[in-house]
């Protein structure tokens, strides 16, 4: 169900570069998802920013709470705060996971703007190897974020990228997920999951992660829920909401959900590396016509107001 794309294919250019496109072209039509290898971002580096959270996420509680912020603020998310089913209209109980949560810090120098989008990240002084780790793994997981946007414009036949001038001070958010244990969250109730049923409202989401009983399920039309195929050597990816309509909804955004502890591993310990790429928080959205888009006559929309309308759904309370 999910295609695997080697997008050093597409940094090889020529007919290897288009081939690669249509492949992408066909994987995300089905799905929403991809698995991306040849992307060159070092696992070591990924391994020590699981590590360092790790760390994190083993301080007391009162510790871990001076960096207590709310969904969409940069800090530690805590359990209980988010249910990801709420953005379908679906109520559940809160999801099973803490989070630290990363942004960009390009200011703009509107105050309201910049206290919504742009604000300083929080570094736990714990843990003083987390913001160079992240730092690193950001910056790398960025270029490839502008990457694939490069090729998916290739991949629909545009003579140029309008990313470029759409995402060139973007909003972006990075999320440190953990799944604890059943020993730490407690028994599931019925219907509560480590994220709830949900899509990203995004461009694109470049996910590394941990393999695992309680793990990543992707919905299509043709299969229902299936476990998402894990390689060690790639990147999960998947589009957003906001791509999704850019593309005049030729491409679905990726549904997905992360399953709850399960009876037979009801001590595993997850961690996920989530990368939200967004654009500018000002960027005029325009979605493609047909016969590249499916669907004609959508409105353009703004980045920041279609993806805020959507944070705020899911916050519980």
């Amino acid at each position: 169900m999910i295609a695997t794309i080697d997008i050093a294919r597409w940094y090889a250019g020529g007919e290897q570069a288009d081939a690669v496109a249509a492949e992408l072209d066909a994987g995300l039509q089905q799905a929403g998802f991809i698995l991306v290898t040849g992307h060159g971002i070092d696992p070591e580096l990924a391994a020590g920013v699981r590590a360092a959270s790790r760390t994190f996420f083993s301080l007391p509680d009162d510790v871990k709470r001076r960096y207590s912020v709310p969904v969409g603020g940069h800090g530690w998310i805590a359990p209980g705060a988010e249910a990801n089913a709420y953005a379908e209209g679906t109520e559940t109980p809160p999801d099973l996971k803490e989070s630290y949560s990363l942004g960009a810090e390009t200011a703009v120098g509107d105050p309201e703007v910049d206290r919504i989008w742009f604000a300083p990240n929080v570094w736990p002084a714990e843990v003083a190897e987390l913001q160079p780790l992240v730092n690193e793994y950001t910056a790398a997981v960025h270029q490839l974020a502008d990457d694939l946007l490069a090729l998916m414009a290739h991949a629909l036949g545009l003579a140029e990228n309008p990313f470029v001038a759409l995402a060139d001070r973007p909003t972006w958010t990075m999320n440190i997920n953990h799944y604890p244990p059943v020993s730490v969250v407690g028994e599931p109730e019925p219907g509560q999951f480590r994220i709830g049923p949900h899509t990203d409202f995004g461009t694109v989401t470049i996910l590394d992660r941990e393999p695992g009983a309680g793990g990543l399920q992707v919905f299509s039309e043709a299969d229902g829920w299936e476990d998402a195929p894990y390689d060690p050597a790639a990147l999960t990816i998947n589009i957003g909401d906001l791509l999704e309509y850019w593309s005049g909804r030729r491409w679905p955004s990726g549904r997905h959900r992360v399953l709850p502890p399960q009876p037979h591993a009801p001590e595993e310990d997850l961690i996920s590396l989530i990368y939200f790429y967004e654009a500018n928080y000002d960027a005029l959205v325009t979605p493609l016509e047909p016969p590249v888009g499916r669907v004609p006559g959508l409105s353009p929309v703004t980045s920041s107001a279609f993806i805020k309308e959507r944070l705020d759904a899911i916050t519980v309370g």
